[in-house]
């Protein structure tokens, strides 16, 4: 098994980190660039960033915080938000992102994603598809920033995108976001089992056990998380030292190779 992978996430509105619940209830909690760098030095093994306002608003990135995360992290750097354009996708990955996350842009215009993969790669095209679970067994594509619903069914749009060229799905279930109760298996489990591309879930993280259910094989390939990170709820280091006791592969400092 690959090494599993930790990744803090930045939710970013107006300059400021921000944290909430379902995707509502926005609260502050800090400056990027200063969460970026001590999250560099505490071993995670990517960031992501993401412009939350961006797509909602009509708006471009905030690039200028991009360029000044980029600078001080030297762990691959994902970043999402407002990008609708090809040229949108090359000035972020210009800033210093290694990756690009798309999502609202991808449901309207799903070529966007095999004409970003021939461009640039598949390796930096990330599909992040905001989810919500309806009945069971079904979960609806949001966009928007969760604010717009779109007739997708989440398992058929992770497949769709694979197809089209994405190297990896970010699955972000809104029905778990910010409640600490652990991710949605059901889901990761539903699109895990379909598509071949690496997968990493987001929202519901509140303690090391839910890192280790997600990581477990037949699940997640990485695993996000935003406030119980940025309020050093679960150190970085104390989790991988948790998830390697319990048999889960992850990444050391000492690591001289790297699966990424």
């Amino acid at each position: 098994m690959l090494a599993k992978r930790i990744i803090p996430c930045l939710d970013v509105d107006k300059g400021r980190v921000v944290k909430g619940k379902k995707f509502t209830d926005i609260q502050d909690v800090a400056d990027p660039v200063e969460l970026a760098k001590r999250y560099n030095q505490d071993g995670a093994d990517e960031l992501v960033f993401y412009d939350i306002t961006a797509s909602n608003e009509n708006r471009d990135i905030f690039i200028d915080i991009v360029e000044k995360v980029a600078a001080e992290i030297a762990i691959p750097f994902t970043v999402g938000g407002g990008i609708r354009t090809i040229e949108d996708i090359h000035r972020v990955l210009r800033a210093g992102a290694d990756k690009v996350s798309i999502n609202s842009a991808a449901v309207r215009h799903p070529a966007l994603i095999t004409e970003a993969a021939r461009k640039f790669g598949s390796q930096c095209i990330v599909l992040s598809i905001d989810a919500q679970q309806t009945t069971k067994n079904y979960w609806q594509v949001y966009i928007n920033g969760g604010r717009k619903q779109a007739s997708l069914d989440a398992i058929d749009w992770a497949k769709q995108g694979e197809a089209l060229g994405a190297g990896e799905l970010v699955l972000n279930a809104i029905n778990t976001d910010g409640e600490k109760n652990g991710y949605d298996l059901d889901l990761i489990q539903a699109i895990a089992s379909t598509v071949n591309i690496p997968i990493v879930a987001s929202g519901g993280a509140g303690k090391k056990e839910h890192f280790a259910e997600v990581l477990q094989a037949g699940y997640a390939d990485a695993a996000l998380a935003a406030s119980v990170f940025h309020y050093s709820e679960i150190p970085i280091p104390a989790l991988k030292d948790y998830l390697d006791k319990q048999g889960i592969p992850v990444r050391r400092d000492n690591d001289e190779t790297s699966d990424f």
